[in-house]
């Protein structure tokens, strides 16, 4: 079993990368704490931190379209996730299939 304390020696919150677990695209990116992960493993939902809210809240708890967690991994460093998710319907809050759509021409 994974201590989950060594994610969090550096920071009490960590990034985490969310891959859809089938088609490998990045979806998101949040951040994480202790509590998030844990009721995250619970629920097998992704669990998030707001820093803009300061607060717990569960992707697609209004939404509707939750992060169905299948796997989990750490970094190196142990201070970044990776979530593969199956998710329920678009991941980002404009109803895009990604977060990751703003394309910067080189």
């Amino acid at each position: 079993m994974f201590d989950l304390s060594r994610l969090f020696e550096k920071s009490e919150l960590i990034p985490v990368i969310i891959q859809h677990a089938e088609k490998k695209d990045v979806l998101m990116l949040g951040f994480t704490n202790r509590e998030a992960v844990e009721l995250t493993l619970k629920t097998k939902t992704a669990w998030f931190w707001s820093r803009s809210r300061q607060a717990l809240w569960q992707k697609g708890e209004t939404s509707g379209n939750f992060l169905h967690v299948k796997r989990i991994v750490t970094d190196c460093d142990t201070d970044t996730l990776i979530y593969f998710c199956i998710p329920d319907g678009p991941t980002c809050h404009t109803g895009a299939y990604s977060c990751f759509f703003n394309e910067i021409v080189l």
